[in-house]
């Protein structure tokens, strides 16, 4: 049951990028509305249980707080899919795993095993094939511009996961922290948008049907049913569920929008997954486990 549930959750996720760009809207009114959308039925659920959730104001601020970090992160990420396609940003945005190994190890404690210190190189590698390396047939309407873009996201997202964690660490029920996570992201995304590209207000149609697909498979279900269930599994088995949603984006991207990454980027995109699985599979015990966008 904890496994299929991880597997339905990551198959849930995996479809992220693709709903957003499906959508057609600007990179913070896919984060807005993705948020918007998905926040009532969180507070349903977690009022549902709530006599459970005996966490302290302070737990949820910082949840709070975790969710504005996680606004910052999809909304870059949503403009690094523009760049860079939804198969190789969800990819590179997936090496979080390596900086929460990193920052854990440096603020936490949680010293690094040499696997990981091995890997660190090869993932990096890996990110520079996948920005093209200034080649003409690299795919992507700018590739370094969104393989960057990708990294900075992965970095906001690192941060999202390690707040999230230390909002929970009585484990309450997870509706709680992602319910409050999310209103944070939807607070940050409103204000990156009244200073940036801004929010479409005005609902249309098919682009708000996509969104919330997007909100109720990805923000609700999906992460939901990971959040059970990846804490129960085994190391290995968590590894593999981590690498599931980025490859299984990969695919719907070559499926559906005919994304065709060149002979140096799958090169890279392989590096990097071997890597991020390696990491993955040495620190799942260690360290938080890994949530997808």
């Amino acid at each position: 049951m904890k496994l299929l549930a991880a597997v339905a959750g990551a198959l849930a996720i995996s479809f992220s990028a693709i709903l957003y760009a499906l959508a057609e809207v600007s990179p913070t009114t896919g984060a807005f509305y993705r948020t918007l959308y998905a926040l009532p039925v969180l507070v349903v659920i977690w009022w549902a249980r709530r006599a459970q959730d005996r966490r302290s104001r302070a737990k949820r601020l910082v949840a709070f707080g975790a969710g504005l970090v996680l606004g910052l992160d999809v909304v870059v990420w949503h403009v690094s899919i523009e760049y860079i396609g939804a198969g190789l940003s969800t990819l590179i945005a997936n090496a979080q795993v390596i900086i929460v190994a990193v920052v854990a190890w440096m603020f936490m404690g949680e010293r690094p095993s040499r696997q990981i210190v091995l890997a660190i190189p090869v993932v990096l590698f890996g990110v520079a094939l996948v920005s093209g390396l200034g080649r003409g047939d690299s795919f992507g309407s700018n590739p370094l511009l969104g393989t960057l873009l990708a990294l900075v996201s992965a970095v906001f997202y690192a941060g999202f996961i390690l707040g999230l964690r230390s909002s929970n660490d009585i484990q309450a029920p997870s509706a709680g922290p992602l319910m409050e996570a999310t209103a944070g992201a939807a607070l940050a995304a409103l204000i990156m948008g009244m200073f940036g590209d801004g929010i479409q207000f005005a609902p249309s149609w098919p682009a708000h049907g996509w969104l919330l697909a997007l909100a109720l498979s990805s923000q609700v279900a999906g992460w939901l049913l990971i959040s059970y269930a990846l804490p129960r599994l085994p190391a290995a088995e968590t590894a593999t569920i981590i690498l599931l949603q980025p490859v299984l984006t990969m695919i719907w991207g070559v499926l559906i929008f005919g994304e065709q990454p060149s002979a140096i980027q799958l090169v890279g995109a392989g590096l990097v997954l071997a890597g991020v699985g390696f990491v993955a599979m040495a620190s799942s015990r260690r360290t938080p486990k890994a949530l997808a966008v």
